[in-house]
């Protein structure tokens, strides 16, 4: 399963992704609105999750490749969280990229490609968005999405401690769209 869009290259993970993704969930600048970095192990385990996760749901998390030099830069794709909030059940689009990635619109450009996935190929009715209150860059993502923010349904996020600096986030939705479907 490959998604293009005009820079970039949306494809399951492979054993070779494995040290980028381990680089990008240890570094404090991209898990700055995270409770915590990954370490190697935790990292090895978000991997299984994500493959259980396709299995399970035939779709997922796909590895980002810039074809230019097929350099894995992050991840982006649909899931269904294992926790509830407000959009519950729900399909969640989310991202994270490697700090040389950022600044140049490829979250931006792999979301749109699996909104369209989502919408189009998935059939799905709606797609929802959440981060950390004060994650501006993700925020400035989702709103260049085109999803909408209702402050109403803000919430404490239920997989984190009472007194975490982390605890609120927001929730962003995406309703069908009539954007054209993805090539593959």
């Amino acid at each position: 399963m490959k998604i293009k869009t005009d820079r970039l290259t949306l494809r399951r993970f492979t054993p070779d992704d494995t040290e980028a993704m381990i680089a990008i969930n240890a570094d404090p600048r991209v898990m700055e609105c995270f409770p915590s970095t990954m370490s190697r192990d935790e990292t090895y385990a978000h991997l299984k999750r994500i493959e259980s996760h396709w299995t399970g749901n035939n779709f997922g998390l796909f590895a980002i490749e810039t074809p230019e030099n097929d350099q894995m830069i992050g991840f982006t794709g649909l899931t269904i969280p294992t926790y509830t909030v407000p959009a519950s059940p729900c399909v969640e689009v989310g991202w994270r990229l490697t700090p040389s990635a950022w600044g140049k619109g490829y979250a931006t450009e792999a979301a749109t490609a699996c909104l369209q996935w989502g919408f189009g190929d998935l059939g799905l009715k709606e797609i929802v968005s959440f981060c950390f209150a004060g994650n501006t860059r993700s925020r400035a993502v989702m709103k260049r999405l085109g999803m909408a923010h209702n402050a109403a349904e803000d919430f404490d996020h239920p997989m984190l401690p009472p007194d975490s600096p982390l605890l609120r986030h927001v929730l962003y939705r995406s309703p069908l769209d009539a954007r054209a479907s993805t090539t593959r």
